[in-house]
């Protein structure tokens, strides 16, 4: 054994160049010269330039193979090209990062990247391409944010695929993209079609499935139905949801066969499915036990609904949809009452109870403290089906006392039943909610208005901050609501608002600092505004 490596250390004769200047530089160059060099004052100058040499050497040296296959071409993007103060101000808002630096005051500065999202959509909306050099940021910026995706590859179009294919950080897109950016066939082309649906990847079949579907509903179920007996379970619960678009009585036979399904997730969601259609065997047969367990009592003082709940779920029951097994905390009782009432069409209650109207309904008495779930399953009811007699019904007049209203159990449900309401009268329901309970609980209902806000609820939202302001609120309770402004308000709002960005005086029960806030917070808003005007001026949008 030689003393080297009695000492444990390696034969210099043995390693690699850059392993003995390592070594070196661990030892020490009093106990270790780099090869070829003396001791002495220059060995550690000589062990620097040593490495730097070999630094290089290793960067830049290949061993020789066989060239790659060179890419093919990246394909053209035929849309129209992007305006050139559009594309200035898209390097602006991909250049941005102040939405990721957390904590602190945000100043009067714009968030320009949540101004991304609208920026995107409204390019989307003029079909234009991207520009080729901005393709990096922009995929970019979609890893980082899932919600920018749909529209950020929409934008970017079909480059972005062939970039994708040569950037591991970038296979999200091709994930994103059904059949990983393959053109889905056309309707003619019934024999890719057949080959498609039968060899395709999982991705690329439900992608077929659901255009398929959009286009010509009968033909997506004939195919789904071709091949329904062999799918694996979860692929059958995925294709079905898939018959949400379109879905109407010719799909009633199908579902029903659905109904025997061996997956109980299948189960239930064709039940749901077959619930959605008022018309539909289930429906008439969930009405049929719905009924028998509600009805109203007129030997009281005034007319009371009394509810006698199922006393056991039959397998018929479950067939049809109702699981059996109540989750923790919960009645089994109750729990099957709420399935029947939410599956069974909202046009048998009329009847049932007497010929009152919807409002009627839900404004008389329930004993026995039934009127949270039987309200809440007529919410879900309202919901799924739809139908906007019974939303307004439940939803009450915005200006009730209570904010909880008169039959959603939560604010949650209140704003899924504003779904069913068109644009103009959901903006003047949720105006009126504000200005009767303010913003501390109107965030949830103010995310599902159109955007932008029509007047009368961009109006009720600034008076709400602006009264928060002035009775010396905590400023950061509204920050959220005060996102929302800038992202929804109407631009055309942006010269109204001048006249709140001077600091009020602050009342003396304020918290600390909350007038200079609220002026940055009016500043901020008002630029964004402006800002956005800006934006749809150079994507040439109304």
């Amino acid at each position: 054994m030689t003393p080297a490596h009695a000492r444990g250390t390696a034969d210099p004769a043995t390693t690699t160049p850059w392993e003995n200047l390592v070594t070196a530089a661990l030892l020490g160059t009093d106990r270790r010269t780099p090869p070829g060099h003396r001791p002495g004052r220059d060995a550690p100058v000589a062990l620097l330039d040593a490495a730097a040499v070999e630094a290089v050497r290793r960067r830049a040296g290949l061993r020789p193979a066989r060239a790659a296959r060179r890419p093919d071409p990246a394909p053209e993007d035929p849309r129209s090209a992007l305006p050139d103060a559009a594309a200035r101000r898209l390097s602006m808002l991909l250049a941005d990062r102040s939405s990721a630096i957390g904590g602190g005051r945000r100043g009067t500065a714009p968030d320009l990247m949540e101004l991304l999202p609208q920026w995107l959509a409204t390019a989307n909306s003029r079909g234009y391409a991207a520009p080729p050099q901005m393709l990096p940021a922009l995929l970019d910026a979609a890893r980082g944010r899932t919600d920018l995706r749909p529209a950020a590859l929409k934008f970017a179009g079909p480059r972005a695929l062939w970039l994708a294919r040569l950037n591991p950080d970038w296979r999200f897109a091709l994930r994103a993209t059904p059949g990983g950016g393959a053109a889905l066939p056309g309707p003619e082309e019934t024999a890719r079609i057949q080959r498609l649906w039968q060899e395709g990847l999982f991705a690329e079949r439900v992608a077929l499935l659901a255009a398929i579907r959009a286009r010509e509903p009968a033909a997506a179920r004939e195919l789904l139905a071709a091949t329904w007996p062999t799918e694996r379970a979860e692929d059958r619960l995925m294709f079905l949801d898939s018959l949400r678009t379109g879905l109407g009585p010719e799909d009633e036979p199908f579902l029903e066969q659905a109904l025997s399904d061996r997956s109980r997730n299948v189960r239930a969601t064709a039940a749901e499915l077959l619930s959605a259609l008022p018309g539909s065997a289930l429906a008439a047969r969930m009405a049929d036990r719905a009924v028998a367990c509600v009805a109203v009592d007129h030997t009281r003082s005034a007319a009371t609904i009394t509810v006698e709940a199922p006393h056991e779920c039959d397998a018929g029951m479950e067939r049809d949809g109702v699981v059996a097994k109540a989750p923790a905390g919960r009645g089994e009782r109750s729990w099957w009452l709420g399935q029947l009432v939410e599956s069974a069409p909202l046009g048998t209650w009329p009847g049932r109870l007497g010929g009152r109207t919807p409002r009627e309904i839900v404004a008389l008495p329930v004993a026995d403290d039934w009127q949270s779930e039987l309200h809440a399953a007529w919410c879900r009811a309202a919901v799924r089906q739809r139908d906007t007699e019974w939303s307004r019904a439940l939803l009450g007049v915005p200006t009730a006392p209570e904010a909880g209203g008169p039959g959603a159990v939560s604010l949650a449900e209140r704003a899924k039943l504003l779904g069913a309401l068109d644009s103009v009268e959901r903006a003047e329901w949720v105006a009126g909610f504000i200005g009767t309970h303010g913003l501390s609980e109107a965030f949830q209902l103010l995310g599902v208005c159109a955007v932008p806000w029509a007047a009368t609820l961009g109006r009720a939202v600034v008076d709400a901050l602006d009264i928060a302001r002035d009775a010396g609120s905590y400023p950061w309770s509204f920050s959220g609501v005060m996102g929302l402004a800038e992202r929804c308000l109407d631009p055309s709002e942006a010269n109204r608002l001048d006249g709140l960005l001077a600091v009020p005086d602050e009342p003396e029960d304020a918290s600390p600092g909350a007038g200079g806030y609220w002026a940055e917070a009016f500043q901020r808003l008002v630029t964004t505004l402006r800002l956005r005007a800006a934006m749809a001026a150079e994507l040439g949008a109304a």
